[in-house]
C-alpha cells in the first residue's frame, strides 16, 4: 500500500488482467455491465485466495504454528490495506463483515440498541438501497423510535435544504448512501454530514457503490461509520468493511457472540476482547479478506484518478449514446454523477431488454435493483441499468446501443 509511483493507466492493459472479460456468452463476446451488483475479479485476486487455501490454509489469531501465523500476517495486512484504502486513523477502527449490508446491521443492533430510545429519530433519504431502509426500520420496531425520510428530486438528488429541514432535536442517527445505487447520484455527503453533526446526530454512510468510483477519505469525510464491500472494488464477495470512530466503537455492545470476540469466558462473566476484534465473533472470511486487500493493492496501484476521469469520460459517451436510441429515456441525471445509467423504453419491460441484450452477449440489470421506493418516485416498476466499471470501453456502449437496437426491432 506505500507506493512510490502509479502505474499508468490503460484499460486495454487493463482488460488483459480479467479473465473472465475473455468469455463468451451465447456465442458472442461478453460485454459486462453489471458492475454496480458486482464488479469482475483481476487474476491477482484469484491467485490471492487460491494461494492461501493452497500454501497457508489455517485459522487466524490461535495458531503458534506457521500456517496461522502466516494466515494471521495476511489477514491483518489487509485490515492495515482498508484502513489506507478509507484512510482511517487506526486499524483497531476497521471491522470484517460479510458486506455493506452486515455493516449496516452491525451498526443498527449495537450502537442503535444502545443508544436509541422511544421518540428519537432516524434520517435516511428516499433513495437509499433496502439494506439502508429494512435495518433502521427493523430498529426502529425494536426501539420506537421513528425513521424519517428525506425526498429526492426527479433528477435524482438530495438537496441539503430538504435535508436540513428534516432533520431536528431528535433525530439521532443519519444514515445516507454516498452514491446511489439505482441512479448513480453523488450525494453532497460533506454538507450534509456538517449539518447532521451540528444536530448531535451521528452518521453512517453506505459506501457500497462509493468505494470504487469516489476517493474516500473518513477523517476528511468526518463520518461516524462508513461500509463497504469487496465484491463492488473488483475483490470477493462474503466480505467487507465497516470503518467506525474509535471512541463509538468502544461504547457499542458486541453484535454476535462467540469465538475471538472475547478475552476470557467464565459461566459467571465474558470478558469481550479489544477492537476491533469484539466485533469478529467466530472465525472469519480469511480468504475473502486476503483477496479484498488484493483488490485494494490492485486498484491503489493506479492513478485512481485517471480511473475515474475514464469512467466520467464513459458515461458522457454512454449518456449521449443511450439518449440517441428513440422511445429510451433515462432515469435519474443528477449533475457529478457516477457511471451507473437507468433507463427505460416505451414499448419494452426492462426484463424483456435485459434478456434480448443478453442474447448480445451483453450483461445489464434489470429489475427495482433493492431500491422499490425510487421506483415508486418515478412511477414505475423496474428499470434497465448499466454500471460501468475500470475496465469497460465505449466498445462496449457501442454493443449496448447495437443489442437495443434488438430491441427494438421486437417491439417497435
Amino acid at each position: 500500500m506505500h507506493r512510490t509511483a502509479a502505474r499508468a493507466y490503460d484499460v486495454g492493459r487493463v482488460r488483459l488482467d480479467f479473465p473472465i472479460l475473455e468469455s463468451r456468452v451465447w456465442c458472442k463476446p461478453l460485454v459486462y455491465l453489471d458492475n454496480a451488483a458486482t464488479a469482475q475479479k483481476p487474476r491477482c485476486v484469484l491467485d490471492a485466495m487460491r494461494r492461501f487455501y493452497e500454501e497457508h490454509n489455517s485459522n487466524v489469531h490461535r495458531g503458534v504454528h506457521y500456517l496461522s501465523a502466516t494466515a494471521t500476517r495476511d489477514y491483518e495486512a489487509a485490515r492495515d490495506g482498508v484502513r489506507d484504502y478509507c484512510r482511517a486513523a487506526d486499524r483497531e477502527e476497521i471491522v470484517f463483515t460479510r458486506g455493506t449490508t452486515e455493516s449496516i446491521n452491525l451498526v443498527a443492533q449495537s450502537w442503535g440498541r444502545a443508544y436509541l430510545r422511544e421518540g428519537d429519530e432516524v434520517l435516511i433519504t428516499e433513495l437509499e438501497h433496502h439494506s439502508n431502509i429494512v435495518p433502521w426500520q427493523i430498529l426502529c420496531q425494536q426501539t420506537g423510535a421513528k425513521l424519517v425520510v428525506v425526498p429526492i428530486t426527479d433528477r435524482g438528488e438530495v438537496l441539503p435544504e430538504d435535508f436540513a429541514q428534516q432533520l431536528s432535536e431528535r433525530t439521532r442517527m443519519v444514515a445516507l448512501a454516498h452514491v446511489s445505487n439505482a441512479l448513480g447520484t453523488v450525494l453532497p455527503v460533506t454538507e450534509l454530514i456538517e449539518l447532521a453533526h451540528q444536530r448531535g446526530a451521528v452518521v453512517l454512510l453506505d459506501g457500497a457503490q462509493a468505494a470504487s468510483h469516489a476517493e474516500i477519505d473518513v477523517q476528511a469525510l468526518d463520518c461516524d461509520f462508513y461500509a463497504f464491500s469487496g465484491h463492488k472494488l473488483y475483490g470477493p464477495t462474503g466480505v467487507g468493511a465497516l470503518y467506525g470512530k474509535e471512541r463509538l466503537l468502544e461504547g457499542m455492545p458486541p453484535y454476535q457472540g462467540g469465538g475471538d470476540m472475547i478475552r476470557s469466558v467464565t459461566f459467571e462473566e465474558t470478558i469481550y476482547n479489544d477492537l476491533p476484534y469484539k466485533f469478529e465473533a467466530g472465525t472469519p472470511n480469511i480468504a475473502g479478506a486476503i483477496g479484498l486487500g488484493a483488490a485494494i493493492d490492485y486498484f491503489t496501484s493506479f492513478d485512481t484518478r485517471a480511473i475515474h476521469a475514464h469512467e466520467s469520460a464513459l458515461l458522457h459517451y454512454a449518456s449521449q449514446a443511450l439518449g440517441s436510441v428513440p422511445g429510451l429515456s433515462l432515469v435519474g441525471t443528477a449533475p457529478g454523477k457516477v457511471a451507473v445509467l437507468s433507463f427505460v423504453m416505451d414499448a419494452a419491460h426492462p426484463h424483456d431488454i435485459g434478456t434480448i441484450v443478453d442474447s448480445e452477449g451483453v450483461a445489464i440489470r434489470t429489475g427495482h435493483h433493492c431500491a422499490q421506493p425510487v421506483m415508486e418516485h418515478f412511477g414505475i416498476a423496474a428499470t434497465a441499468r448499466a454500471s460501468l466499471g475500470m475496465y469497460n470501453t465505449t466498445g462496449d456502449i457501442d454493443a449496448l446501443v447495437g443489442a437495443l437496437g434488438k430491441v427494438r426491432e421486437l417491439f417497435g
